[in-house]
């Protein structure tokens, strides 16, 4: 091959190369954005939201709430404390895990003395076990049902008004096929902070 065809090569190769550049790093990230940006806006800037001006926190990560007015989520394994959204991850502990078996039997523990619920009371598997992204922003409604009277405790509130607001924010299936019926905690927390203080 001579010198002259293999700098046209080289010149060739440069071109294409640069073009690819400009239309996959450039070009085609742009024409995505825009788009998801006109069709879908919450779901493309991170479904935030917002109280008051305020960002509270996204739809789809979870957070931790701790007291005792409050419903608490999932627990996590995200992070060296948990609900960390740039450490997304389960804990990769299998189901013959000693430590995973210790870990379930002091949450269980944990969460009958916090909801003041009798020893032998089941307890969700949602309550006890970290999802695999340790960030799930939902709990099931038999979680947050053995929840409400903690919270209506806590917050001088009926009963009923809780478990109405766990109904109101129940989530069915995606298209009434995918996944469980859920309430996303953060919601109904924000929910709870809504109602006027007697």
């Amino acid at each position: 091959m001579k010198i002259q065809e293999l700098l046209q090569e080289i010149k060739v190769s440069a071109l294409v190369t640069l073009a690819l550049l400009i239309i996959l790093c450039c070009a085609y990230p742009l024409v995505v954005w825009g788009i998801a940006q006109v069709a879908f806006p919450s779901q493309a800037n991170g479904s935030l939201i917002n109280v008051k001006g305020q960002v509270v926190g996204s739809r789809w990560l979870a957070q931790n709430f701790s007291g005792a007015q409050y419903f608490h989520p999932r627990p996590s394994a995200a992070g060296d404390t948990g609900y960390d959204g740039t450490s997304s991850g389960g804990s990769n502990l299998g189901p013959l895990s000693q430590k995973l078996t210790d870990q379930v039997k002091e949450r269980v523990e944990k969460y009958r003395a916090e909801n003041n619920l009798p020893a032998g009371t089941l307890v969700p598997a949602d309550a006890v076990t970290a999802s695999g992204s340790g960030l799930d922003p939902h709990i099931s409604p038999g979680n947050a049902g053995l929840q409400a009277p903690r919270i209506a405790q806590a917050r001088n509130l009926k009963e009923t008004t809780i478990r109405s607001l766990i109904a109101k924010y129940r989530q069915g299936p995606d298209w009434g096929l995918f996944g469980e019926p859920r309430v996303n905690v953060l919601r109904l927390n924000l929910a709870l902070d809504a109602i006027p203080v007697n």
